[in-house]
């Protein structure tokens, strides 16, 4: 398997986004130690917000699975530019958090998550296996469904 992170994502049919900068006082990702920390990435398609709603209400679960997925592909373009697209560099995935806005009756953050872990566990193989927490939220950045961030440990 190819130690490119474009390469792997590209053999499962995506296309890997290159990273926008950040639209307020942030950084894109930081790393500590042996730690890059990846900012909050929303699903975005030509760099416009995509799958605006919230789930329970104007948005499916599929379509909640899919913006997940959107979401983590430019969580994965962050971390392809923060380690120069080189795989090797990577010991593994430590956790992504799926934030969903939902509605106060849906209980289903889980089934939407999949589409975020799916795609991460898919394109960096077993570097690709992490923790994770799902949580709903009111509302988030732009109107959009899902937020995903992500944590992971560097060789030293």
């Amino acid at each position: 398997m190819s130690n490119s992170i474009r390469e792997r994502v590209q053999a499962l049919g995506l296309t890997l986004p290159t990273p926008g900068q950040p639209i307020a006082n942030y950084i894109n990702y930081m790393v500590s130690g042996n730690q890059l920390f990846v900012s909050g990435q929303i699903p975005l398609v030509d760099g416009n917000p995509a799958y605006v709603g919230r789930l329970g209400e104007s948005l499916s679960d599929e379509e909640g699975a899919q913006a997940a997925e959107l979401a983590a592909l430019g969580l994965l373009g962050q971390l392809s530019h923060a380690l120069g697209d080189d795989l090797s560099r990577l010991m593994r995935t430590v956790r992504l958090g799926v934030f969903i806005a939902s509605s106060g009756a849906f209980q289903r953050q889980s089934v939407v998550a999949n589409g975020a872990s799916n795609l991460v566990v898919n394109a960096l193989g077993d570097k690709g296996r992490h923790v994770r927490t799902a949580v709903g939220v009111s509302s988030l950045p732009a109107g959009v469904a899902v937020e995903v961030d992500g944590i992971f440990e560097l060789l030293p």
